[in-house]
């Protein structure tokens, strides 16, 4: 009787270390919930909603072979303002555009958004600059556009992002400048 005591002694004084031990490790060198060899979690992408306001500066217009023949030209904008997830950043547009039907996007545009840490945010947009204003805009709008933008990616944190939006965008009669405002949603990997 006296070594059955002791044997059940024995077990319980185990199993209480094991039991009181600060141990995340299961089953060998892997911690606790990962213990199926080859079985790879995929990151949590979250959708939440995306806004960015920019003033942008024309740095250039111009015929290029690109882009085909007058009418057609190269219409390059750098822009400075502030957005979801990007902070106070920096835009650059640069595409084709038919500056007597409008419809710009088409060629090769190269468009992104550089985050206030660095990361870039691959951007697209096309459709067609309309003459006027919109009920909603102020008096001194001449021209604007209203056209889906669409979210490819990027690098840092943006990488595989997607998502995307409408532009509200406009030209003005007070200054030589392009406003954007654009509202849409961003899927990205959740915590960054």
């Amino acid at each position: 009787m006296k070594t059955l005591k002791r044997i059940l002694l024995f077990i319980v004084g185990v199993g209480l270390l094991i039991a009181c031990s600060k141990s995340d490790q299961f089953w060998g060198d892997e911690p606790l919930g990962k213990s199926i060899k080859g079985v790879k979690t995929e990151p949590v992408m979250v959708t939440t909603p995306f806004k960015v306001d920019y003033l942008g500066n024309y740095t250039s217009m111009e015929v290029v072979a690109g882009c085909g023949d007058y009418p057609n030209m190269r219409i390059v904008v750098d822009g400075t303002g502030t957005g979801t997830y990007v902070g106070k950043s920096t835009v650059h547009f640069d595409f084709c555009c038919n500056v007597e039907t409008g419809v710009y996007g088409f060629g090769v545009p190269t468009e992104y958004i550089v985050a206030a840490n660095g990361d870039i945010l691959y951007i697209s947009c096309a459709g067609q600059v309309k003459t006027g204003r919109l009920p909603d805009h102020p008096d001194y709008v001449n021209s604007y556009w209203k056209d889906p933008f669409v979210i490819l990616g990027g690098t840092g944190r943006f990488k595989g992002s997607t998502g995307g939006g409408m532009t509200d965008d406009y030209n003005s009669d007070l200054d030589p400048y392009s406003h954007h405002h654009w509202t849409g949603t961003i899927t990205m990997v959740k915590g960054n």
